[in-house]
């Protein structure tokens, strides 16, 4: 039995993980579906201001080809929101 219980655990990691990044990919496209709605004005700005974390693009160029590789994290208020329903859901559903 303490061996069943270690390998639920070990899987919950992954698990607990992918629920918060599904989470923040819900609320993410939420956004963008709450950005076609709104009109223009302060409560567009504020909800769907966006803070962009960014790592690239590296360029690696080969003789027969090149390779360019880069990362962006684009977080607003809605993904956020997202991500904390999210966790919400999984503390209290495990």
């Amino acid at each position: 039995m303490l061996k069943l219980e270690g390998n639920i655990r070990k899987k919950s990691l992954p698990f607990a993980l992918g629920i918060l990044f599904l989470g923040a990919m819900l609320g993410s496209l939420a956004g963008e579906l709450i950005k076609l709605l709104l009109a223009e004005g302060v409560v567009k700005e504020v909800f769907l201001r966006s803070i962009d974390i960014m790592l690239g693009p590296a360029m690696i160029d080969l003789v027969m080809f090149s390779i360019t590789l880069g990362f962006t994290l684009k977080f607003n208020f809605i993904g956020i929101i997202g991500l904390a329903i999210a966790y919400y859901i999984l503390r209290f559903w495990r």
